[in-house]
């Protein structure tokens, strides 16, 4: 029986890095030194390497990861089995989450990096390229959407984020777990996540700006009331608690409303924004009375990023409502 085929797609990132003369590291290497560098890699899979980026992945835009998500599309629709991803750590919880919106379709789409770069002791690059190469060759991944495959565990996109800046277990899902783990050379799932029941998003125009702004103690609402006249195209608020701003911000709220999409996340690490429970002034009832649409259990970051992708698309904002109420 052939080998399945998998396209891998280096951008940069720590995996990626070697020492510069400058000082630290810097992303020099590419996928084909990369594959090079894990044993038994080429029984797994028949691989096509490319290396469209070699960036840090603070400086990937959601720009490049649309173009990454049309060369993926056009590998599948050439007979590709599958694709990993390999990028900087920073955001890999944004790219999953872009690709898991952009790439439909049964094949799974991997992501992965590393925590520390190649010439570091106990650089955990290869083991993860390795672990990701075998989740995205099995037919167990297929419909499970995009994947993080870090430390030898399976995360969801919808679920995925960094929660440490050094671990190599820095990946976590609070919301939902791991979906599995990789062991003795495969995947083993747990669970499954649904597919997603979402309008097509996204665009080959250029991609609207949308604003996030994080509430704190008494904030005053300065900064969100600068968001219309900056440019911005939609804003989501990353509230307190279940969905909350201070009473003084409430009508502010609304007025910003009026103007642009508002979607309300939580800055907590898990749980969902409530819908119906707090009913003061700044509450979520009241927010969500004054036209704010509550993101589900997305965090703020991947919220921005739905958001981003459904204006690009023109959906109206009961159809973006929508899109929210999937992740809830």
């Amino acid at each position: 029986m052939p080998l399945p085929r998998l396209l891998m797609l280096s951008l940069g990132g720590t995996i990626t890095m070697t020492a510069s003369t400058g000082g630290g590291i810097a992303p020099t290497l590419g996928a084909e030194d990369l594959i090079a560098a894990v044993p038994g890699l080429g029984t797994v899979a028949r691989i096509e390497a490319r290396s469209p980026l070699r960036l840090p992945s603070p400086s990937l835009s959601l720009n490049h990861i649309a173009a990454v998500a049309n060369d993926i599309r056009a590998a599948f629709a050439a007979g590709v089995d599958g694709a990993v991803v390999i990028q900087g750590t920073d955001t890999i919880e944004e790219t999953a989450f872009a690709l898991d919106l952009l790439v439909r379709g049964e094949q799974p789409v991997v992501v992965t990096g590393a925590m520390r770069g190649p010439q570091s002791p106990g650089a955990e690059g290869p083991a993860n390229l390795l672990a990701a190469a075998l989740v995205a060759a099995s037919r167990e991944a297929r419909g499970l959407g995009a994947l993080a495959v870090l430390n030898d565990e399976i995360h969801a996109a919808r679920f995925v984020r960094k929660g440490h800046t050094a671990l190599t277990s820095a990946f976590v899902s609070d919301n939902g777990g791991p979906l599995g783990i990789v062991a003795e050379g495969r995947p083993r799932l747990f669970s499954r996540v649904a597919p997603l029941d979402l309008p097509p998003l996204g665009s080959d125009d250029a991609l609207p700006a949308v604003a996030l702004v994080k509430i704190a103690m008494g904030d005053d609402g300065r900064l969100l009331r600068a968001v219309p006249q900056l440019g911005f195209s939609g804003v989501v608020i990353e509230g307190l608690g279940a969905g909350h701003v201070p009473a003084g911000m409430a009508d502010l709220v609304g007025e910003i409303t009026a103007a642009m999409p508002v979607a309300l996340a939580t800055r907590t690490l898990s749980g969902p924004v409530f819908t119906g429970t707090y009913g003061y002034a700044g509450s979520e009832i009241d927010l969500i009375g004054r036209g704010v649409m509550p993101t589900g259990f997305l965090s703020p970051v991947k919220a921005r990023l739905l958001l981003t992708l459904a204006l690009a698309a023109g959906l109206e904002r009961e159809a973006i409502a929508g899109a929210f109420r999937a992740f809830g």
